[in-house]
């Protein structure tokens, strides 16, 4: 074999290496486009740009708590307590301005800063005491349902709370919908404004190259005088802060606060996040594949409810068939990468 063989080679299996990271988002959007696709051509107004823009009206806490949950999994972690966070921060939002007479904006400054603390706590609880994420942060899905419970067992509602009117204004409005205009409010533009900020932190800071460099491998990561425990804990702060802050969207949205709202939404974020293209084990993924999970669970419950004769539970049987198929896919991707390193 020739010198010039063997230096083609690693050369041609980087090429590969380098394009298989984007494989599993091309599938993402491209079977987003196959069920936008399948639902102009089997219902009428389908492609209203209502549709789309409602995906990201109704779709905005989840997409919140996919971002900080990118985080983590891009880290090598999981965090289960998202949901009951997020619902936490949403009954803490009532019972602070509600029932204890605080102003509705440092109630929301103390539930992000709540948040945010918890996410410190659990990622210092995970690196410090070499404690399993998935039970670590198992404790704190029971914990603040729990709390959440003890808080009320009943709705509250913040209707009379002028400052959540706020966030179903129409910051976008562009003519009649039924003339093809849409509308969004400004609790979409918080979503948009997190992806944002996300995307810049993970690909423009040295905190978000760390993130992916300990997901890679921590051993290595350490190796090369990266701060692990510091990217360990933040990633889970972050992930804190954005549970919190998607409470205080679905407070937005709805002006109430449900004790038994978001169950299973950390599932549906692992879900997303998975389907978006980033890895279980760590290490490589994309903010804007989590968008485009999030929106493929959006399409499938959209196109379940312009059907009309279905039950809302089988978005949730696609979403575990389509979570599968990409954890499978990723497998497939990883072990051919190994073959050709080997």
């Amino acid at each position: 074999m020739s010198t010039h063989q063997l230096t083609e080679r690693p050369s041609r299996s980087m090429l590969f290496d380098g394009l298989a990271r984007y494989i599993p988002i091309g599938a993402t959007v491209a079977l987003l486009l196959a069920l936008y696709g399948g639902g102009v051509a089997n219902y009428p107004k389908f492609d209203s740009p209502q549709v789309i823009a409602k995906l990201f009206i109704d779709n905005a806490p989840l997409l919140v708590i996919a971002v900080g949950m990118t985080f983590v999994i891009l880290s090598g972690g999981i965090d289960l307590s998202v949901g009951s966070v997020m619902a936490f921060a949403t009954m803490a939002c009532a019972w602070l301005t509600v029932d204890a007479g605080i102003s509705a904006p440092l109630a929301v400054a103390l539930v992000l800063a709540f948040g945010t603390a918890w996410g410190l706590l659990i990622g210092a609880v995970i690196h410090y005491f070499d404690v399993q994420p998935f039970i670590a942060t198992l404790v704190g899905l029971f914990l603040f349902r729990g709390l959440t419970l003890q808080i009320s067992d009943t709705d509250v509602s913040m209707r009379d709370v002028e400052f959540f009117q706020w966030g179903m204004v129409h910051a976008v409005d562009v003519g009649e919908i039924r003339d093809g205009g849409f509308w969004l409010p400004n609790l979409s533009f918080v979503a948009f404004a997190v992806v944002i900020v996300a995307f810049t932190v993970l690909h423009y800071t040295r905190f978000g190259r760390g993130v992916y460099a300990v997901g890679g491998s921590e051993s290595s990561a350490l190796l090369m005088g990266l701060p692990v425990a510091r990217t360990k804990i933040g990633v889970y702060a972050v992930s804190g802060f954005c549970a919190a802050l998607a409470g205080v969207l679905a407070a937005f949205a709805t002006k109430s606060a449900n004790p038994l709202a978001n169950v299973g939404a950390e599932l549906d974020a692992i879900a997303a996040v998975v389907i978006g293209g980033t890895l279980l084990t760590g290490g490589a993924g994309f903010v804007l594949g989590t968008v485009a999970g999030v929106m493929v669970w959006g399409m499938l419950n959209t196109l379940i409810a312009f059907q009309g004769n279905l039950s809302s539970w089988w978005a949730r049987i696609a979403m575990g068939v389509l979570l599968l198929a990409f954890i499978l896919l990723q497998r497939v991707l990883a072990r051919s990468g190994e073959k050709r390193r080997t």
